[in-house]
């Protein structure tokens, strides 16, 4: 069990070593309330960083978003998955993000998640398809 929590912290301290600098931690850089000329672009930056699921140590790292906001993203359960789609829509005032996987065991599994600006958390579902159930889950924003 020792073996188990050592080498699961190794993996996060791991991955935040190695992506550190390649994911910046961005924050909202005005006040809430305020606008911008162009406040969907600038309010996705919130999303880049790397996010933990407290529950198991799933991370997401999001490195940016493109265009038709498309998504830069990957899993880790430890191991680096790709996601088949990832893609930000602005819906009802905050950003939903929606994450489907095709590999490692997770056909057809997705992620919908809605920023929440105020606990600086992605909270939401996790619909595993092998499994067929449905989760309620949050990730929070590794320091």
């Amino acid at each position: 069990m020792q073996a188990l929590i050592a080498w699961r912290t190794m993996t996060v301290v791991m991955a935040v070593t190695m992506c550190g600098a390649a994911f910046p931690q961005a924050r909202p850089s005005q006040p809430e309330g305020s606008t911008s000329a162009a406040p969907a672009m600038m309010s996705t930056a919130m999303l880049k960083g790397i996010w933990i699921r407290p529950d198991g140590g799933y991370r997401i790292a999001i490195r940016g978003v493109g265009t038709g906001g498309r998504l830069d993203a990957m899993y880790f359960n430890p191991s680096q998955l790709p996601f088949a789609r990832a893609q930000v829509v602005q819906d009802a005032g905050t950003f939903r993000v929606v994450l489907e996987l095709q590999a490692g065991g997770y056909a057809g599994s997705t992620y919908d998640l809605r920023y929440e600006a105020a606990t600086d958390r992605l909270v939401g579902t996790f619909y595993q398809a092998v499994a067929k159930q449905t989760f309620d889950v949050f990730f929070v924003r590794m320091p």
